[in-house]
């Protein structure tokens, strides 16, 4: 049976087997090399793609890093704009603070200035109701005296008792004639009982010029207040600390001097009473420290 198996015809029996043998070894050759050189293009795709799977992953992390570095840069810019704006907040807090204790000192400076302004406005009210006492009392005193011979008015807190020459001196002389000593005496009585009043006594002229005795009107002027002072002081015994005599001539006229009835009343003494509130004194000159 194997003999049929390998007859043909006209080729011997050896020839056949041999070339039988020979095809199945170059069959397993063939087979047997193809498994090998499968596996090798396999990993070389393999390794291909780990390659190409590394790059693309070194790339990931590339951008990563990037990205990365980016986000720390912003990181970085957003903490320094946040220190940035924490001393701006810190300035603007200590601002707002030093300007809430620079209000509360004004408020209290005002309310300060408030409490001493009422102070004041007491004070002046007592001063003119003072004033007003004295003018009254004065008034009953001098009572007996017409108007073109003297005259009573309050102004700025002060009582303003105006002489006309015709009650206190003859005409270009400084010696007060009886009539006006009456008037005087009368005066000092209301002085001495109120020894809380300033007395300042000022000599007053019409604008022509003086003959005789007075070098001119300045000299007249101061005559005449020193003359009612020495009365006062020596005769009625009016405390000397009190009084202050001045002459201001032609210059502090009530009328112009053009007409006759101007320059007579010019011609004046006048006694101003100020009641001394030592304590109002006290307060404007603590207002202007």
């Amino acid at each position: 049976m194997v003999t049929d198996l390998f007859k043909t015809d006209n080729i011997p029996m050896r020839s056949k087997v041999f070339t039988f043998v020979s095809a199945t070894l170059a069959a397993a050759a063939f087979f047997s090399s193809c498994v090998p050189k499968r596996k090798l293009v396999d990993s070389e795709i393999a390794v291909r793609l780990l390659k190409s799977d590394s790059a693309l992953k070194a790339n990931q992390i590339s951008q990563l890093q990037s990205e990365l570095d980016a986000a720390r840069g912003t990181n970085n810019s957003l903490n320094s704009q946040n220190s940035n704006l924490k001393n701006k907040l810190d300035a603007a807090n200590s601002d707002a603070a030093s300007k809430q204790n620079q209000l509360q000192l004004s408020k209290q400076q005002i309310e300060e200035q408030q409490r001493r302004l009422a102070q004041l406005q007491a004070l002046i009210d007592q001063q003119k109701e003072a004033s007003a006492a004295l003018r009254k009392k004065m008034a009953e005193a001098l009572g007996g005296f017409n108007s073109n011979e003297l005259t009573i008015s309050t102004k700025n807190g002060k009582v303003y008792v105006s002489l006309q020459e015709n009650l206190l001196f003859p005409s270009g002389s400084a010696k007060v004639n009886e009539k006006g000593k009456t008037a005087l005496a009368k005066l000092a009585g209301v002085l001495n009982v109120n020894p809380d009043i300033s007395v300042n006594i000022e000599g007053h002229t019409d604008s022509i010029p003086i003959r005789g005795r007075f070098e001119d009107n300045w000299a007249l002027s101061t005559a005449r207040a020193t003359s009612i002072v020495r009365i006062l002081v020596n005769d009625y015994k009016v405390d000397a600390t009190r009084v202050i005599a001045s002459g201001h001539s032609q210059y502090d006229p009530v009328l112009p001097n053009e007409t006759p009835e101007g320059r007579a009343k010019n011609r004046r003494t006048e006694i101003i009473l100020t009641p001394r509130l030592n304590e109002l004194y006290r307060l404007i000159e603590g207002a202007g420290q």
